[in-house]
């Protein structure tokens, strides 16, 4: 049986008056670090197995050539929108729905898992429509490869069907962890991961009897996993979950006013998250336009990166987790506490991450053995590149995810939406087909959001202005 971790966790009371000489920022109080600890593996194992299907895909993929490993990547720019998109939603519903678990208000937070549900389906409904009709047409705007395009298609064929399943096993998993349960989200993503692996295996290269269906097998094998998926959290929720004892029937609950507040503070999460994903895929428009080696070695960068970001994305969830349930129970003060202390963790945990991405840069390559050597030679170098990028990541975002759990979620929109549309886009642009930069100058300006924000952020989040309570009184 799985309960969510208590919000105190056994922390001492360190709260005393601002003023006093006596007060440090940071907090020595064990409990403090196992509790961050007791969240963030959980979510980091989660991504790590994640991205690890994503990784054994993309090997398996990139047996078929490059424009398989293209055409797959540039249907997931698509992918990468919709993906946005429910982050944007599980992010403004964590945000929110924390802070009324803080209070343990468990009515309110089911009533915003059931507005965000609702939403999503038909957000991943009409994207599904979409690409049924207008696929090629959606894939040509980032691609003027034949070959990849064609290959883009064939992974759409089964891909498309898997966006509702997507949609709605993240935002039940968001609501549970809004409330401190995040371990079921790695016991699902341990049996999906499974499925998936295996199912591609036998359905890429036509293995036991199975037809082989190439890249359609991949994304058959995707679509099955995330049934899976969805599956596995329903059992859950009906017959293991006893905390917040979520039903079918509750996804019917509705309140105008927690409604109103939801879009009100999260609408900024969202629609920042998908001009984000936006942002993403006119990036790949402009490698897209490079060659498929750039391509690839695209795709193989970012699978690779995201292995080692993973403690990254853990640590920055849970930080934000906590402070979020610290203000909402009106805990200003320890909620500040947390803030710096957590600054600090967050760069040493970008450093460490970084060092061992350096460091096993050389092995990383030679999972794809059977890639020609001018993509590798591209990969390497935008390992590089990202190696450099993935401490800023660590601190700047973060540290803004901080900032947005605190309700300051317009200035997060505005800040992405001026350094992806403003400054990465336009000099990526630039670089690429203007000054003929190398690939690897392309990719530097396409990432360089990642430690140009460090500087906000620092300035942001330490002036604590944007600490405020979302919760109805």
């Amino acid at each position: 049986m799985e309960y969510a971790v208590p919000i105190g966790c056994g922390l001492r009371e360190e709260m005393t008056k601002i003023g006093k000489k006596h007060v440090t920022w940071w907090i020595r109080d064990p409990a403090f670090y196992k509790r961050l600890a007791t969240l963030a593996f959980p979510i980091a194992g989660q991504n790590l197995i994640s991205f690890a299907v994503g990784l054994v895909d993309n090997i398996m993929v990139a047996s078929l050539g490059e424009s398989a490993v293209g055409g797959v990547f540039v249907f997931n720019q698509l992918q990468n929108i919709l993906q946005m998109l429910v982050m944007g939603v599980w992010a403004a519903l964590v945000i929110i729905a924390a802070q009324y678990y803080g209070k343990r208000d468990i009515l309110s937070v089911k009533t915003l898992c059931a507005i965000a549900m609702r939403f999503v389906v038909l957000i991943g409904l009409a994207l599904t429509v979409v690409m049924a009709l207008f696929g090629r047409q959606v894939l040509g705007v980032l691609t003027n490869e034949p070959s990849v395009l064609g290959e883009g298609l064939h992974y759409a064929k089964y891909m498309k069907f898997s966006f509702v399943f997507f949609c709605m096993s993240n935002v039940l998993l968001a609501c549970l962890r809004s409330s401190g349960i995040v371990r079921i989200g790695l016991i699902v993503s341990c049996v999906t991961v499974v499925t998936d692996a295996g199912l591609n295996y036998l359905l890429i290269f036509g293995k036991l009897g199975f037809p082989a269906m190439g890249v359609a097998g991949a994304a058959l094998a995707t679509l099955i996993s995330r049934m899976v998926e969805f599956a596995i959290v329903v059992c859950f929720l009906l017959r293991r979950e006893q905390t917040l004892r979520l039903r079918p029937k509750d996804m019917l609950l509705r309140n105008r006013r927690l409604a109103r507040d939801y879009f009100t503070y999260g609408f900024p999460v969202i629609l920042g998250d998908i001009l984000w994903g936006f942002g993403g895929a006119a990036q790949t428009a402009i490698l897209g336009r490079m060659g498929a080696a750039v391509i690839a070695a695209s795709a193989m960068t970012s699978n690779i990166y995201q292995i080692f970001a993973v403690l990254v994305y853990g640590i920055s969830n849970a930080g934000s987790l906590m402070v979020g349930q610290m203000i909402g129970k009106d805990q200003f003060d320890m909620a500040k506490r947390y803030t710096k202390t957590l600054q600090v963790v967050y760069l040493g945990v970008g450093i460490f991450s970084a060092a061992l991405l350096l460091l096993s840069r050389g092995l990383a390559l030679r999972v794809y053995p059977a890639v020609e050597a001018e993509t590798l030679h591209y990969t390497g170098q935008f390992l590089v590149v990202m190696d450099f990028m993935l401490v800023g990541t660590a601190y700047q975002m973060a540290s803004l995810q901080i900032v947005r759990a605190g309700g300051a979620t317009h200035f997060v929109l505005v800040n992405d939406l001026i350094f992806v549309w403003l400054v990465v886009v336009p000099l990526s642009y630039l670089m690429a087909f203007v000054w003929q930069g190398p690939p690897w100058a392309v990719y530097l300006c396409l990432k360089c959001d990642q430690v140009l924000k460090c500087g906000v952020a620092a300035v942001k989040v330490n002036r604590f202005r944007w600490m405020k309570t979302l919760t109805i009184r």
